[in-house]
């Protein structure tokens, strides 16, 4: 049966030659507030493109390697820095009809991100992107509007009915850009646009502040370490022992890479270690079954986020991921989780790694693993903060997961068993404390951005509602 009624003129059918009636419903359901403030579209203040999807990589190769952004690092109010691939510098130059700078907003156009925005940020100076992000860079033409409120517009609850109005279903739902260009902004006051914009443009410095803070800290520590790993033997053929094999009961040719085993017989030999499983307990999350997962539109102010593998954005998990739960099962289940919990992805996209800030309130889902100290890290001066820092390193997170990880049927997977495996540096007291300050302010910021774009968020939608 039917919940939702709208109606649509024959004419407002052939003026834009759809017959969808989620379209109909959503415009209607947005009419008044564009008929109260008037509005402008996207194509007469910006200009729109996309790119394309070249050769590309996770790791830098070169140094004078170029930044390609995915539609999976499009997030909703911010670029997810830690996921960005790279091309070469000889392909960069093959795309100059495609370059992305600093103020321009990206827009997922397909597929499970579709809809995310976001304002590139001032440390990408300079990228490209694939075909399922739309470029908008704005122009000068009498309008008010600047990226900062495009981007917090296109997010709200509002901008997102208006985008899904729009929405294209070829097999999956798509933004083409003849749509696209349709899109109304409503026009209001000067000063509403400035309060919002200062605002989120004082979110973003924030976590621009923040990522530098940790970037200063892994770069510290491994000034700590003095270890080149750049001269680390990394062989491609390797033979290995059966009685290896047997005692590590782990039969994968990854476990025994040279690259991942000198690795860390290099730090062994200047640093003690300890392993995961001796300092903290680590805990799988939660599936509360799909048919509980509340959608971005549809959530209650009430529900609470919920938390997957794809939704570790920056080190931190996503304010506003794919799916919310109801309050109630959130309540039964009674994670417990608190600021400065560190998360680790153990399935997928295996060694994402991230801590829960002070204020947050969220479910984890079953693929990510919680980690919390034991009273015995005191013993070694560990801290939360130093834990995150040590995880977040390919040497120590990304290498030892990978060497533990299995593949069930097509997926992969890393047991709880196994990541307790994972060997951690003991380093010198007065240096895990320098890096505790810095990992933890980092993480204040990131608490302090979350609740200027929640406070951003709620003037925007009680604006037009």
């Amino acid at each position: 049966m039917a919940n939702k009624i709208t109606t649509a003129k024959s004419i407002e059918i052939e003026e834009v030659n759809r017959f969808e009636s989620r379209y109909f419903y959503n415009r209607n359901l947005l009419t008044d507030t564009f008929n109260k403030f008037g509005f402008s579209t996207i194509n007469a203040i910006a200009d729109l493109k996309s790119g394309s999807t070249p050769e590309h990589y996770d790791e830098k190769h070169s140094e004078k390697d170029c930044y390609f952004i995915k539609s999976a690092d499009v997030k909703r109010y911010n670029l997810n820095e830690t996921t960005i691939s790279y091309v070469s510098e000889q392909t960069h130059k093959t795309r100059k009809r495609m370059l992305v700078f600093p103020d321009d907003i990206l827009v997922s156009n397909t597929g499970k991100y579709l809809g995310f925005a976001c304002v590139v940020p001032e440390e990408i100076a300079e990228s490209t992107t694939n075909q399922n992000i739309s470029i908008l860079k704005l122009n000068k033409k009498g309008h008010n509007f600047n990226s900062y409120f495009i981007a917090t517009y296109l997010n709200s609850y509002f901008g997102q009915r208006e985008i899904e109005s729009l929405l294209t279903l070829t097999g999956q739902k798509y933004l083409n850009s003849t749509n696209f260009k349709r899109l109304r902004i409503p026009i209001i006051d000067n000063e509403m646009v400035k309060k919002i914009s200062d605002k989120m443009q004082t979110a973003i410095l924030k976590e621009t502040k923040s990522l530098s803070l940790l970037q200063q800290a892994q770069t510290l520590f491994y000034e700590k370490l003095d270890i080149d790993f750049s001269k680390v033997e990394k062989q491609n053929y390797f033979s290995v022992k059966l009685s290896d094999f047997a005692s590590a009961d782990l039969w994968s040719p990854m476990y025994s890479y040279p690259l991942y085993v000198n690795t860390l017989k290099e730090v062994q030999k200047k640093i003690q270690t300890i392993s995961l499983g001796k300092i903290a307990t680590l805990k799988k999350g939660d599936e509360v079954g799909s048919d509980n997962y509340i959608g971005y539109l549809e959530k209650r102010k009430t529900d609470v986020p919920f938390v997957r593998t794809s939704d570790i954005v920056n080190y931190e998990t996503d304010q506003y991921p794919d799916f919310y739960i109801p309050k109630e099962i959130f309540n039964e289940l009674q994670q417990n989780n608190t600021g400065s919990d560190i998360l680790f992805t153990k399935d997928g996209k295996i060694g994402m790694v991230g801590m829960i800030t002070e204020n947050e309130k969220s479910i984890i889902a079953s693929g990510l693993a919680r980690i919390k100290l034991k009273t015995e890290a005191k013993q070694y001066n560990v801290t939360p903060e130093y834990l995150f820092l040590v995880l977040s390193l390919k040497e120590f997170g990304s290498y030892a997961s990978k060497r533990r990880t299995v593949v069930a049927s097509t997926i992969p997977h890393l047991r709880e068993e196994r990541l307790r495996e994972i060997e951690i540096p003991i380093i010198e007291k007065s240096y895990i404390d320098e890096l505790t300050i810095l990992v933890r302010e980092a993480f204040e910021l990131k608490d302090e951005r979350k609740q200027i774009i929640n406070e951003v968020r709620n003037i925007m939608d009680n604006y037009f509602e």
